[in-house]
């Protein structure tokens, strides 16, 4: 039985270093930047921020993002959605009377959509008074470099992208970070590689929500945020509707930075429970197999190379030691050790323990929760939908 245990988990490993898309390499990313060519014409960017109580890094949000380097026309729409730390007045301070900036009060969610979509569209209809060519989708918590929004729209210039992505480089100061955020990364790649995303003929599409970059006409023609109002994972569901009207480009980056702190492994598990269960399709059975899966991939080989023997204590090492090397690209990212790699099957189960919180809060009707407010699935419990 261990060999058999061990020959899988050798056989799980071999499909994931070479069967999806070799994400673990982490070399889809924009340091190709600076060598795409301008296009001839800067088209008018409208970027939108949907904010609630996020007075701690919307100035440093905002006075990034206004201080691009550009060479068109740019706007910026803070939604303050209903915040009660004096969101939109840090925002407009930030700006220091720039008009590009308008900020908005958002209105109560109405049922069915999301709050951060929600807060979107109100943006977008600020937005669209005068329209723009390009719409850029970006956090309240998110640092833009100077040339950002220029390298953004090279690229999708240059390739006819109706949608371009960055995944932005979170933070990874305190011990939780340095344990826990490298395998968010890590983990996201192996879900959506962005070789399969990026490529126009596989049916994978993904999207990082704290800096999305579309083609106005293009977004239109996928139906606007109303399609994917009640989607909890709202940037891979945007992803695929824009997929269906042209090609896409995702990849990490170095030029945006999330300014979000995780101090602890509490404030890690509610990002990854807001939306876990949600990837499973709200599913016990998927919930269940998924964890059986996640067993077998990262718990079965430290088990088996610690406390089997023969060929299966032999597989087993082999297998840890593949599970290390997919991990250490992503670790050098961070500046890290490889020899890291070696905790991942720690890291994994911690994530595991994750994904069954996220499923205990939607059996408690507490799931999908944004800035503590329940989203749609709470809405069809109660009727309110």
């Amino acid at each position: 039985m261990a060999l058999g245990l061990a020959l899988a988990c050798c056989l799980a490993w071999a499909v994931l270093l070479l069967g999806r898309g070799f994400f673990w390499l982490a070399r889809d990313d924009d340091s190709d930047a600076a060598t795409l060519p301008e296009p001839p014409r800067w088209p008018g960017v409208a970027a939108i921020i949907p904010a609630r109580d996020e007075a701690e890094t919307i100035g440093e949000t905002v006075r990034g993002l206004l201080a691009q380097d550009y060479p068109g026309p740019f706007r910026l729409v803070v939604v303050d959605d209903r915040s009660t730390d004096g969101t939109g007045d840090v925002a407009r301070a930030a700006a220091a009377g720039d008009p590009r900036l308008t900020v908005i009060r958002g209105r109560a969610r109405p049922p069915g959509w999301t709050g951060k979509l929600w807060a979107l569209e109100q943006g977008l209809a600020e937005a669209l008074r005068e329209p723009p060519g390009r719409l850029l989708f970006t956090d309240a918590d998110i640092r833009h470099a100077p040339d950002s929004l220029r390298r953004l729209v090279q690229r999708a210039e240059a390739g006819g992208l109706v949608l371009v992505s960055l995944m932005a480089r979170l933070r990874c100061a305190s011990a939780a970070e340095l344990w826990l955020i490298p395998a968010f990364i890590f983990f996201f790649q192996m879900l959506y590689p962005f070789r399969w995303s990026n490529d126009p003929s596989a049916r994978t599409a993904a999207a990082a929500g704290g800096c999305v970059l579309l083609d106005r006409r293009g977004f239109q023609r996928a139906g606007g945020l109303a399609p994917i109002r009640g989607a909890i994972i709202d940037d891979c569901a945007l992803a695929r509707r824009m997929k269906g009207v042209g090609p896409i480009w995702t990849g990490l980056t170095e030029r945006v930075e999330s300014l979000r702190p995780y101090e602890g492994a509490g404030a890690i598990r509610r990002m990854v429970a807001r939306t876990a269960y949600a990837q499973l399709g709200y599913n016990a059975l998927t919930l269940a197999g998924m964890i059986a899966a996640l067993a077998l991939v990262y718990l079965a080989p430290p088990a088996l190379a610690l406390l089997a023997g023969g060929p299966a204590r032999w597989l087993g090492l082999l297998a840890w030691g593949g599970m290390a090397l997919a991990f250490a690209p992503t670790l050098r990212r961070f500046g890290m050790s490889p020899l890291r790699g070696l905790a991942l099957p720690g890291i994994a189960a911690a994530y595991m323990l994750f994904t069954l919180d996220s499923a205990f809060a939607e059996w408690r009707g507490r799931g999908g929760m944004w800035k503590g407010e329940a989203g749609p699935r709470a809405d069809r419990a109660t009727g309110a939908d």
